[in-house]
């Protein structure tokens, strides 16, 4: 397994680690740890393109793996940030519903003719405004105590989650237009 790869595999492995620790409210400064965590994987995923495309060791594993990695990340956050009162269900619904869309294009290209989809530019850029928009709503949470109650937190998060969303549905229906012709409309 190459270094990108590992890096990928490293992300996944990481996304528990960081669901405990935003969740547990009982450990001390566990929303820092869970910020460093979410900035950590945040990092892999630049690293490990950067990586892969440089020395080319593009894969088809990690061109698979990769998404869902971060997928499995961005994914579990939100959960969480609803749990938490971060942001609204909606948001995370639609978000949710456009992974399950992409990663089912994905699905359908391989076993129709093998094609492994990667990510096109849109979904990277709907994935690095997902997690900016992520990581400045863990760091608010964070850093509550010196913030201060009269800063307009929630306000800020939900609108970076609703930037987040607009360029998530977007890239959906990008996806959607670009790679439909592996659906099959007739069975």
């Amino acid at each position: 397994m190459n270094l990108p790869n590992k890096l990928t595999v490293l992300r996944m492995v990481i996304v528990p680690f960081f669901v405990f620790f935003l969740l547990a409210d009982f450990i001390g400064y566990n929303g820092l740890i869970a910020l460093v965590l979410f900035v950590f994987a945040s990092l892999t995923d630049l690293i490990d393109g950067k990586i892969a495309r440089k020395h080319n060791l593009i894969t088809n594993f990690g061109k698979f793996l990769d998404p869902l990695a971060d997928k499995a990340l961005v994914i579990s956050a939100l959960i969480c940030f609803v749990e938490l009162g971060f942001t609204q269900s909606w948001v995370v619904i639609i978000i949710i519903m456009r992974e399950l869309l992409v990663t089912s294009l994905r699905l359908l290209a391989n076993g129709k003719d093998s094609s492994v989809i990667a990510a096109g530019f849109s979904g990277k850029v709907k994935t690095t405004v997902q997690m900016v928009a992520i990581s400045l709503i863990l760091l608010f949470n964070a850093f509550s105590f010196i913030i201060g109650e009269g800063f307009p937190s929630i306000l800020i998060g939900n609108i970076l989650m609703y930037i987040a969303c607009a360029i998530t549905i977007y890239s959906g229906i990008e996806y959607l237009f670009k790679y439909r012709s592996y659906i099959d409309f007739k069975n």
